[in-house]
């Protein structure tokens, strides 16, 4: 393995572990864990299609809805495909899910633009969370 391939699966790695901490936050219904994975000038449009910019405007939004969100059971997180636009930048597709005791309910396909910093760490920056519509058949 090339040290190029080996940084790639390493980022790779970073990147599921952001995705497993979004997971575990909201999960959790915890503001604090989620607000700490996004970049502080991040983009973010909501499944309802509210568009928030800057953290403090995500922050707020959060705050308001998290701790009091309505769904029973869980939520699940799965990358799905990771693009590198640059080694620093990375579009990150998702599939959510939201589980409760009668089964498989609402289902989102998040698309996350992740940026890598200086120190390592990998961030959310430009998220779009789309609801999947039930009536609606996709085919690829």
């Amino acid at each position: 393995m090339t040290t190029e391939s080996a940084a790639r699966t390493t980022d790779i790695e970073a990147i599921h572990r952001v995705v497993a901490a979004v997971e575990a936050s909201q999960q959790a219904k915890d503001p604090d864990a989620f607000l700490s994975l996004f970049h502080p000038d991040a983009l973010w449009t909501t499944g309802g299609g509210k568009v928030l910019i800057g953290l403090d405007a995500i922050s707020g939004f959060t705050r308001e809805v998290l701790p009091g969100a309505s769904w029973e059971g869980r939520v699940s997180y799965t990358v799905t495909h990771v693009q590198f636009l640059r080694p620093d930048v990375a579009a990150v597709k998702v599939s959510q899910l939201y589980h409760s005791a009668d089964g498989p309910g609402d289902e989102g396909v998040p698309t996350y633009v992740m940026t890598k910093q200086d120190d390592g760490r990998w961030l959310l920056t430009v998220c779009q969370n789309t609801q999947v519509q039930k009536d609606r058949v996709h085919k690829t």
